[in-house]
């Protein structure tokens, strides 16, 4: 769709600038026929003139809203991928968060055992040590 729009403009373009060509080419040819016929002629030029301006800011006109038009549909575009994208990114956020949480209760619940062990293994040269220094 939008390419046939940027064909259709540059079609209108290429037609538009093959009227200035018909009208400048019109130009000389009446500025060098006789001055009755020249100033009726160069009378009728200025208007075609003045209607091309017009069909040519009428033109760019168009063309700047279209192209303004591709830009906000490119950004909208790019937008709902990005918000796709983000919510991608949420979940695995959670994910990741979910996974952090578990690890650092496992390694509360390590540092538990091990300083239990460590404490048990302490009493027990403790009470070895008393034992055999009593004896």
């Amino acid at each position: 769709m939008r390419k046939q729009k940027r064909q259709k403009f540059s079609e209108i373009k290429a037609g538009l600038d093959d009227v200035e060509s018909l009208i400048r080419k019109m130009d000389l040819e009446a500025r060098s026929l006789q001055p009755n016929v020249k100033a009726v002629l160069l009378a009728k030029l200025r208007e075609y003139k003045s209607d091309l301006n017009n069909l040519k800011s009428e033109h760019k006109r168009l063309a700047s809203a279209n192209s303004n038009q591709a830009a906000r549909d490119d950004l909208l575009e790019s937008g709902m991928a990005d918000a796709m994208s983000l919510h991608g990114v949420d979940d695995n956020i959670r994910k990741s968060k979910k996974i952090l949480t578990n690890m650092s209760r496992r390694m509360s619940r390590n540092k538990w055992i091990i300083s239990s062990i460590i404490v048990v293994l302490v009493v027990a040269i403790a009470l070895i040590l008393y034992f055999k220094l009593s004896k």
